[in-house]
């Protein structure tokens, strides 16, 4: 009977004080976003539109890549205002990948940077971006900057992210 009643008292101290002795929730993780940088970032102006010929240049150096590759493409131009000025789809290139590389060329241009930001981003639970207009959150689609400013933007898409990053990511190399 002694027991019993030591145990209930026990028990009920336990119960009572369990709380109290609970370990505290860890603080929450500071949140990157809300770091105020000194400075605009993705700020490069834009400029007048690419060329059409330069343009074409771009394209051919990519699709060469692609070529030597062995991979077929859809790769898109578009100016520094987003229309489009160039399109190249090569030969077996998926049907699919036409409309997926203009929005990755336009995405570029529009929010000046390239779009694998974006993947990035998502795949490190900065999910918020899924909610920008116009954004993909796929790699592959590059600013086109000449003299210090955007004149046009450059999308690829056939292939996995990485190849069609591989592919444009010839283009903006080849300007000054």
């Amino acid at each position: 009977m002694k027991f019993r009643i030591l145990a209930v008292i026990a028990t009920g101290v336990a119960l009572l004080a369990g709380p109290a002795f609970a370990q505290a929730p860890a603080a929450p993780a500071a949140n990157p976003l809300d770091v105020i940088p000194d400075a605009m970032p993705f700020n490069t102006p834009y400029g007048a539109p690419i060329p059409v010929a330069q343009a074409k240049q771009l394209i051919a150096a990519a699709e060469a890549e692609a070529k030597k590759r062995g991979w077929a493409m859809n790769i898109t131009v578009v100016d520094s205002g987003g229309n489009l000025v160039a399109f190249e789809r090569m030969d077996g290139a998926q049907l699919a990948s036409i409309a997926i590389s203009q929005h990755k060329a336009r995405s570029a241009l529009l929010y000046r940077r390239e779009t694998k930001v974006f993947e990035d981003a998502i795949q490190h639970g900065v999910t918020y971006v899924t909610t920008l207009d116009g954004m993909i959150g796929s790699r592959g689609g590059f600013p086109l900057v000449e003299n210090g400013k955007i004149i046009g933007a450059i999308g690829c898409s056939g292939g996995t992210g990485s190849q069609d990053a591989a592919t444009c990511g010839v283009a903006p190399g080849m300007l000054k």
